[in-house]
C-alpha cells in the first residue's frame, strides 16, 4: 500500500478519533452522514474572517505575489521527517511585515475559533500550516492568529509556533501514517458521547449495537467502561449477567458514586438486553398527577444558539382534552394542533419577549407547561427574574413547569441507550417530519436566516421545533397509557 498523503482533514479527524481518520481514508463514502457541525464551524469562521479583513481576500500564489492583505486557496505541500507526504490548505493567510520569496512582506496563518476555547486540533493545524508556509515563502512564521466572533466583538489571539510543538507534530504525523496503512480500522472509542458530531456515526452505531459495546448502555462513559473492563466485563450481555452486589463491591475502590451506580448499570443493561421497559415505582404515585384535572397543556420547547447565549425561539403546541374528556393521541395525517412560535430577536430586547410570553401564557391560566429536560425551565425562570417578576409570579410559573424527562427517569427504565428525546421518542415509534434534522442543523438554518433571510429556512425551524414538542407528547402519551 502506497504511503498516504496526510491532508488537513485527515489530521483533524485523527486528533478527534483515530477510527474516524481511517474511515475518511478507507471507508465507503456512501455510508457517510451529513452533519451540520462542520458547516456551523465554517460559517462562524467566515464571519470572523470578514470582520478581520473587510475586503475580499485574494486567491492563491498570485495573490501572495501581489501582496494581498488576505489570501485564501493557497495549497502547501511538503514532507515530514518520516518522509510522509503532506498537503495543507490554510483557511486564511494574513499579510504581515517582513520579507519573503514574494517580496517585502510575509504571511501568517489565521484560524477561526468556534466557542470559547480552541479545539485541540487547532494547535496541530497551526503548527502544520506554519511549517509548510515557512518553507514555501522562505521566511519564518513565528506566530499564528486565532480569531473568534464578528464585528466589534471580534477577538484576536496571537499564538507562538514553538519548536516543541513542531516535534510533537512530527510524532503525530508518523503515528497517523502508520495507522492509515493498516487494513483494519481502530476499535470504537471508549466514550462515544461525541460521536453524534461525526459523519461516520451511523456505521459505528451499527457496529456498537451488533457487538454489544459497553458504550451502548445508558450511563456508561469512557471512565466507567474502563472500570468494567478491569473486572472482565467487556459487553452489554456480560454486564446484564453480572451480580449487582459483587460489582458494587468491586467498583467501591473507585469511590462511593461508582459503587452506588453498579446496581443501576446492571439493571439498565438487563432492560436493554431484554427490550422490555421496567417500572421503578409500581406501587408509587403516577408520573403526571398534574394532568388529572388540567383542561389542557402547553408543550414547550426552546431552540438556542449556545455560543451566542441566545434562546432565539420559544415554541408552544396547545393540547386540549377531547369532547369526552380524554387526552388525544398524536395528530393524524392532515390534522394539526395549534402551534405558536415566538421568535426572540436580540435587537428587540428581552423586555419585549417577556411581555409576549406573559401575554401568551396568561391565555391558558394554570395549564401545565410540559417540556423535555431542564433547559426550558431554567431559561424561562431566569428570564422572568431578569425582567423583574416578583416572587409570587416566579413561584406560580415554576409550579406550571413540568419536566417530562425527569418524571420518566424517576418512574421508568427503558431499553434505550440514551434518555434524550430523540432516542426515547424514536423507541416509541415517533418520526420527525424532516429527515436527518437535529439541533445543529436547526441552528445552521437560524444563522443562515439571520444572514440571508428566507421564509423557507424559518419554516423549517418552526417545523423542527413543533416536531420536538410533538415528540414530547409521544412520551407523555406513553406514560399516561402505562397508568391505565
Amino acid at each position: 500500500m502506497a504511503p498516504p498523503l496526510i491532508t488537513d482533514r485527515l489530521l483533524r479527524s485523527w486528533l478527534r478519533c483515530r477510527r474516524r481518520a481511517w474511515l475518511d481514508r478507507h471507508g465507503d463514502p456512501g455510508q457517510r452522514l451529513w452533519t451540520a457541525h462542520r458547516a456551523l464551524a465554517l460559517s462562524d469562521q467566515l464571519a470572523s474572517f470578514q470582520s478581520l479583513l473587510p475586503e475580499k481576500p485574494g486567491h492563491g500564489e498570485a495573490a501572495c505575489a501581489a501582496a494581498a492583505p488576505g489570501v485564501v486557496g493557497l495549497r502547501l505541500r511538503g514532507r515530514s521527517g518520516a518522509d510522509v507526504a503532506l498537503e495543507a490548505h490554510p483557511a486564511l493567510l494574513e499579510r504581515v511585515p517582513g520579507a519573503s520569496v514574494w517580496g517585502e512582506h510575509a504571511y501568517r496563518p489565521v484560524l477561526g475559533r468556534q466557542g470559547r476555547n480552541p479545539p485541540r486540533e487547532h494547535r496541530w493545524l497551526r503548527a502544520r500550516w506554519g511549517r509548510l508556509l515557512a518553507e514555501r515563502q522562505q521566511a519564518p512564521v513565528p506566530q499564528a492568529l486565532v480569531v473568534a466572533g464578528a464585528g466589534r466583538a471580534l477577538q484576536r489571539e496571537r499564538l507562538t509556533l514553538s519548536g516543541g510543538l513542531q516535534a510533537q507534530l512530527e510524532e503525530a504525523l508518523s503515528k497517523l501514517a502508520l495507522e492509515l496503512g493498516r487494513r483494519e480500522p481502530p476499535p470504537l472509542v471508549a466514550d462515544r458521547k461525541k460521536c453524534v458530531l461525526c459523519s461516520w456515526r451511523g456505521l459505528c452505531d451499527q457496529e456498537a449495537r451488533r457487538d454489544g459495546h459497553l458504550s451502548e448502555v445508558s450511563g456508561i462513559g469512557g471512565r466507567r467502561r474502563e472500570m468494567l473492563l478491569d473486572q472482565g466485563i467487556t459487553s452489554l450481555p456480560q454486564l446484564a449477567a453480572s451480580d449487582p452486589q459483587q460489582l458494587a463491591e468491586a467498583l467501591a475502590v473507585h469511590g462511593d458514586q461508582h459503587r452506588d451506580s453498579a446496581a443501576a448499570l446492571v439493571a439498565q443493561a438487563r432492560v436493554q438486553a431484554s427490550g422490555r421497559p421496567e417500572c421503578l415505582l409500581p406501587e408509587g404515585p403516577e408520573p403526571l398527577p398534574e394532568l388529572a384535572t388540567a383542561p389542557g397543556v402547553l408543550l414547550y420547547d426552546i431552540e438556542s444558539d449556545p455560543d451566542a447565549r441566545d434562546d432565539f425561539l420559544h415554541g408552544f403546541v396547545v393540547v386540549r382534552r377531547d369532547s369526552g374528556g380524554a387526552w388525544p393521541r398524536l395528530p393524524q395525517p392532515g390534522e394539526s394542533w395549534p402551534y405558536r412560535p415566538l421568535l426572540a430577536l436580540q435587537e428587540h430586547g428581552e423586555e419585549r419577549l417577556w411581555r409576549r410570553l406573559r401575554r401568551y401564557l396568561a391565555g391558558y391560566p394554570g395549564w401545565p407547561l410540559l417540556h423535555y429536560g431542564e433547559t426550558e425551565a431554567i431559561a424561562l425562570l431566569r428570564l422572568a427574574r431578569r425582567q423583574g417578576a416578583d416572587e409570587a409570579e416566579v413561584t406560580a410559573l415554576r409550579a406550571r413547569l413540568l419536566d417530562v424527562h425527569a418524571r420518566l427517569r424517576r418512574h421508568w427504565r427503558l431499553p434505550v441507550n440514551s434518555y434524550g428525546l430523540k432516542a426515547v421518542a424514536g423507541w416509541l415509534g415517533f418520526r420527525w417530519s424532516q429527515n436527518g434534522v437535529d439541533g445543529a442543523r436547526c441552528l445552521l438554518w437560524w444563522r443562515q436566516w439571520r444572514r440571508d433571510g428566507g421564509a423557507r429556512r424559518l419554516q423549517r425551524i418552526f417545523t423542527y421545533n413543533r416536531d420536538d414538542n410533538l415528540a414530547t407528547w409521544a412520551v407523555v402519551r406513553w406514560l399516561l397509557d402505562q397508568e391505565a
